[in-house]
């Protein structure tokens, strides 16, 4: 086998695995790219690529123009939004992810930023390294009703997680059945979280906002909205002014819109001054750690070797009807 396999995503082969060496032991050449699919930037590499493990920026038919050779585009994660899969398929190209290998991390994360929000973990830190020692009243993650939105690998985990704590866990997913929620309270809506919840966590793919003017309006006051998943789940504004008339106690996600642009990001409503205390961003490292890192970049390994082999790959992504 031989071949060059083109890499966009920062994290790849950065865990314990050394999914590079796999690569260069079955005669493979990899080369590192820009991590925003940038196609000028991109172009040279692509017209030599076999194999391309992609980050999370777009796939577009426009790249998928310039690589002529490409056989096998593996998503380095699990969404495959970005991706022109339609456009992927009339070139022969297959398109696979990694789907779970990064759904316990994302969990963890979900429920440290729950956490973090119900106790304000952030604003105290701060106020101590200003000298300022005065308590913060919290909530007990335990005597809540935790809203999950999206019952997949990584809503399923939150749900055990803060089952843990005692929490009472509600679910809505429109694709999985109430006898099929693990023992969480159905919901008939995601406005029905808004007002039987006192915290929500969005794991719902994204294209479609949840969570806006209407929704906020039904919120119980002093809730908690957490999102590790997309950022146009939520409209930021609205969020906002939520979070200041105290019907929102709190929010924290991974992600922002316009996230990866400093321009844009820098001007989103809920990174203004006054709301620092009650808003806590991480700059989506829901699936940063060493072991989905590992599971990832062995995931998308396997795919770009069996695919280039002849072989089916594990994972592949169908093309919408």
């Amino acid at each position: 086998m031989n071949g060059i396999v083109l890499v966009t995503s920062r994290s790849f082969g950065r865990g314990r695995a050394d999914c590079e060496a796999r690569l260069a032991a079955a005669g493979l050449r990899v080369v590192r790219g820009s991590t925003t699919h940038d196609l000028d930037e991109l172009r040279p590499v692509l017209a030599e690529a076999h194999a391309w493990i992609a980050g999370t920026a777009p796939v577009t038919a426009e790249h998928l123009a310039a690589a002529p050779g490409l056989r096998v585009v593996a998503r380095y994660g699990v969404g495959v939004d970005n991706v022109d899969l339609r456009a992927a398929a009339a070139r022969g190209v297959t398109v696979t992810n990694t789907p779970g290998a990064n759904s316990e991390a994302v969990a963890d994360l979900a429920v440290a930023l729950l956490l973090t929000a119900l106790r304000g973990v952030v604003a105290a830190d701060r106020d101590v390294r200003g000298g300022d020692w005065r308590t913060r009243r919290g909530r007990e993650l335990g005597a809540l009703t935790v809203g999950v939105a999206g019952f997949g690998r990584i809503g399923r985990g939150v749900a055990r997680r803060v089952r843990g704590f005692g929490a009472r866990v509600v679910a809505y997913d429109p694709f999985v059945a109430a006898d099929a929620l693990d023992g969480a309270r159905p919901a008939a809506s995601v406005a029905d979280l808004a007002e039987r919840c006192d915290a929500v966590s969005l794991h719902a793919p994204g294209g479609a906002v949840l969570v806006d003017a209407a929704w906020l309006a039904r919120v119980r006051p002093g809730a908690v909205l957490v999102n590790t998943a997309r950022a146009d789940l939520v409209d930021e504004t609205a969020v906002a002014e939520a979070l200041r008339d105290g019907r929102l106690a709190a929010y924290a996600a991974d992600t922002l819109a316009g996230e990866g642009r400093h321009d844009e990001r820098a001007g989103s409503p809920l990174l203004a001054s006054d709301l620092a205390d009650r808003v806590v961003i991480t700059p989506h490292i829901g699936a940063q750690t060493v072991e989905a890192v590992d599971r990832m970049g062995r995931d998308a390994t396997d795919a770009v070797l069996d695919a280039l082999a002849g072989r089916t790959p594990a994972h592949v992504v169908p093309v919408p009807a």
